[in-house]
């Protein structure tokens, strides 16, 4: 069978790595790819324009793709998964009206109301002097969210009035995030400690991924502004089993159950970022796609096969597989290009030094090659990934592959999974 995975971050370059490892895969393509997924055997990278939905469907009859995973958000949300299911091609990923979980902002506060999530309380707002007059009626610190996509940079935590009024200037007047700003959602500031949990879904089957924590502040100690995820590690201490159980019965099952009744039921990852404090779990956001950082630790770990997993859930047959995992603990670590997550600067060569640890697993991110050298190409570049006998072992060993990569302006957080050691 061959298998075509849609992205070209880290993300993707764990997805395809993972279904290469498929006895029945004979290849992997990966559209468009990066540096590491040309470089890893039974991977081939596509220049195939994956907004032509058109073209992605010919390929798949062409080479005959037995599974198409898409794995970054803009596709999900513009239907891709719709169309290319219609076109009889097993397909994994939601619909895009599910996909509207992440794709709005204000779709999703309004469906956590709706079905009894726990979440923050909120106001949405595509006025900006709307939203500039509801600032004076609120506590702070207070969150300010970009309505739409903007690759996980789009929320800003202020401090008083006057960085809520900077945030909203920066999404309405300087158009900071595009379209995705074009309506915000101001929330409640919660505290306690963050988790991600990450499922497969099939309509109301679901089967839990392992537990991961993501470190989303671009500072040691989660200071600084909001990035795509700077490192996670997997299992989250946090999530023990009474936590696990709250998340399905309180978060899951009634987003399953509301995404049934609003007649889209859901195909695919289903990833919610949770605020946990005591015995209490919030949802912070949904992701309808693997978490970036999360999937390269907790893909280390998984023991059983990643393409049976997602042509279960198709054929809606996921009561009959059983996943492993590995015991050991997993760490991540975003090495990234100096300035992200606002301006940084792309084309600079990498040095790697060979791996060497069979636990250990770079993967790569924002790369190409240009002549046969690996360049930067983004401002998440690596996530150098490791297995350990327990965290700090683990933590230990990603670091060590860190320090084997070099390029100018490289810098990561030197912190990663600092609470699950704790």
């Amino acid at each position: 069978m061959q298998v075509l995975v849609i992205g070209s971050g880290g993300r993707e370059h764990a997805l395809a790595w993972k279904s290469a490892q498929d006895e029945s895969v004979t290849n992997v393509f990966v559209a468009p790819g990066n540096a590491g997924t040309a470089l890893e055997s039974k991977i081939t990278n596509l220049s195939l324009d994956t907004s032509d939905f058109s073209k992605v469907e010919s390929f798949c009859k062409e080479e005959h793709i037995g599974l198409v995973i898409i794995g970054p958000e803009q596709p999900l949300v513009d239907g891709m998964s719709d169309y290319l299911q219609s076109k009889g091609i097993k397909t994994f990923g939601p619909s895009k009206a599910a996909a509207q979980l992440e794709g709005s902002k204000t779709f999703s506060k309004d469906f956590f109301v709706k079905y009894g999530i726990p979440t923050a309380a909120y106001a949405a707002f595509d006025s900006y002097d709307a939203s500039i007059n509801y600032l004076d009626n609120i506590e702070y610190p207070t969150v300010v969210k970009a309505d739409g996509l903007a690759a996980g940079k789009g929320v800003l935590i202020c401090q008083n009035k006057n960085e809520a009024v900077s945030a909203l200037d920066s999404i309405f007047k300087d158009q900071a995030f595009g379209e995705a700003g074009s309506s915000v959602v101001i929330e409640e500031f919660l505290e306690g400690e963050e988790a991600s949990f990450i499922a497969v879904v099939s309509k109301d089957k679901i089967i839990p991924l392992a537990t991961s924590q993501d470190h989303k502040a671009v500072g040691e100690g989660d200071v600084g502004l909001n990035t795509g995820g700077m490192g996670a590690y997997s299992p989250a201490p946090i999530v023990d089993d009474h936590i696990h159980k709250k998340i399905i019965d309180e978060v899951m099952k009634p987003t399953m159950e509301g995404l049934i009744s609003e007649g889209s039921p859901y195909l695919g990852f289903l990833y919610a970022g949770l605020m946990i404090k005591n015995d209490e779990l919030k949802v912070l956001e949904f992701n309808c796609r693997f978490g970036d950082p999360e999937t390269q630790p907790i893909l280390l770990r998984l023991k059983s096969s990643l393409v049976d997993l997602c042509l279960a859930a198709i054929n809606e047959q996921l009561e009959s597989i059983h996943v492993e995992w590995t015991e050991q603990h997993s760490c991540g670590v975003v090495i990234a290009s100096e300035g992200y997550p606002e301006n940084y600067i792309s084309n600079k060569e990498v040095q790697i030094h060979p791996e060497g640890d069979q636990d250990t697993k770079l993967f790569h991110a924002g790369t190409k090659l240009v002549d046969h050298k690996i360049m930067t190409s983004g401002g998440r570049v690596f996530c150098a990934t490791a297995l350990g006998t327990n965290l700090k072992e683990a933590q230990s060993k990603a670091y060590n592959l860190v320090n084997k990569v070099s390029f100018e302006g490289a810098f990561y957080r030197k912190d990663i999974g600092f609470k699950g050691i704790k």
